[in-house]
């Protein structure tokens, strides 16, 4: 499905809302996961308003899938040698290669009625129709592909993952800026020999960043799409509550940064 097939009914659910819109400070990353679970909480129970959010990252890192393994992704002694963070999110799909200007990362936290009647594969077009419009500005001829790539003809932009729970959808989409490739594949078993036979293993797909495909800064590209949601839904500039930064922090401590949940999986 794309986002021309999307009937005006299902489009005008964005509309009801009161968008707010967080642009972080730098941040680490293991803090941007709990982030990350606790807002889609905090809407879930109504204490905080649909939110967009645009992250900065204080750091090198390696982000993977909810069902991934550490030993098929990463090589732990490159990812030392290079100062990356190994973190895990509560989402599916693949592992993320970040180095904090050269990627451009957003998360939606929506309630879950937002995408009421949708499939998993259909709501990510949805999520991201807003996207692919304001790519589609800046000259890069953006597209959807199932089941949850952000491309061009050129190549791969970005992934896009997804969960719903406690009556509120996690929608986050981290895109390739610019790419130091070599690094990446120094720390990402990228194309190696499969180690384990248990979690998911990422794909191997090329990737055509956003600089070479615009010749823009990565502010502008940031300013564009904050823009196009906020020229279609409307957004209020926010941040995160001391309450909402204090949960996140616990959560850090107790769950993100402990070995079970980094090596929830052999």
């Amino acid at each position: 499905m794309t986002d021309a097939r999307f009937p005006e009914e299902m489009l005008a659910r964005w509309r009801e809302h009161d968008w707010q819109f967080i642009h972080d400070e730098p941040t680490a990353p293991r803090l941007h996961m709990a982030i990350d679970e606790v807002l889609t909480l905090e809407v879930g129970a109504g204490r905080r308003k649909p939110t967009l959010r645009i992250w900065e990252w204080s750091s090198n890192a390696v982000i993977l899938g909810r069902f991934q393994s550490v030993r098929n992704e990463v090589d732990m002694e490159g990812a030392r040698r290079h100062d990356v963070t190994v973190c895990r999110r509560i989402t599916g799909g693949g592992a993320m290669f970040v180095e904090p200007q050269n990627t451009i990362t957003y998360s939606i936290y929506a309630p879950e009625s937002l995408v009421r009647g949708l499939s998993f594969v259909d709501s990510y077009a949805f999520m991201d129709a807003w996207v692919l419009e304001a790519l589609r500005g800046l000259g890069v001829d953006a597209v959807y592909k199932p089941i949850n790539d952000i491309s061009s003809d050129q190549g791969k932009i970005g992934g896009a993952a997804q969960t719903r729970r406690a009556g509120a959808v996690l929608h986050h989409v981290t895109m390739a800026y610019d790419i130091d490739a070599a690094k990446m594949l120094e720390v990402l078993r990228i194309g190696r020999e499969k180690l384990s036979d248990k979690g998911s293993v990422s794909a191997n797909k090329r990737v055509t960043p956003l600089r070479q495909q615009t010749d823009l800064p990565r502010e502008t590209i940031i300013d564009a799409l904050a823009g196009t949601f906020d020229r279609k839904y409307g957004l209020t500039p926010s941040r995160l509550t001391d309450a909402e930064l204090e949960a996140a922090e616990r959560l850090r401590r107790e769950k993100f940064d402990t070995d079970e949940w980094l090596y929830l999986l052999p």
